[in-house]
């Protein structure tokens, strides 16, 4: 279970460490190329384009598939205590190592066989999943929930379903509540 906000800024993290990996690496092999009428960077501007006007219409409630309603169908979630992570868990989860070879090996490729432009092609994805990630938190902070993404054994959904939780935990269960009794006061 992740926070919504964090997946996206996951996604953002990965896809501007791929680019600056793989531009080092093409325009190292290829050299900077001109900035003439190229097919790469045509096709990456055209790209940048794309993710902006995706990400704007996700932020629009009238389309039939975009985030906006997508939030409002989330659920409450039944247990938060049991999979609110821990403030430094954040940061852990910015890094992950698959994500980025997946971003980083195709555009690599494309950028060492085709056009050294293609290096950034992650920017433009990280475009609008920038836009998600101030998308969701717009959201969490009018309603005053954090939203999550993912599957609770306790709590089946639908797959791509959304849960909402409080801000701060409930009360303790009975289970997780601290009997040693009270401590004294250092």
């Amino acid at each position: 279970m992740r926070r919504y906000v964090n997946h996206q800024l996951m996604g953002v993290t990965m896809a501007v460490s791929a680019s600056a990996i793989g531009a080092l690496v093409a325009f190292g092999v290829r050299g900077i190329p001109e900035v003439d009428d190229d097919y790469g960077r045509q096709f990456i501007q055209f790209m940048f384009g794309f993710c902006v006007f995706a990400g704007l219409l996700g932020a629009l409630p009238f389309v039939k598939h975009s985030e906006v309603r997508t939030f409002r169908t989330a659920v409450p979630l039944n247990e938060p205590a049991a999979v609110l992570p821990a403030d430094h868990a954040a940061n852990r989860h910015l890094l992950d190592s698959r994500f980025l070879l997946l971003l980083l090996v195709p555009s690599l490729i494309a950028a060492l066989v085709w056009s050294p432009w293609a290096a950034l092609f992650p920017l433009a994805l990280a475009v609008e999943w920038l836009m998600r990630a101030c998308l969701g938190i717009y959201w969490e902070r009018r309603h005053g929930l954090l939203l999550w993404r993912g599957a609770v054994k306790e709590q089946p959904l639908d797959r791509g379903q959304f849960l909402y939780s409080s801000r701060r935990p409930g009360p303790p269960s009975a289970d997780t509540r601290d009997t040693r009794g009270p401590q004294d006061p250092v």
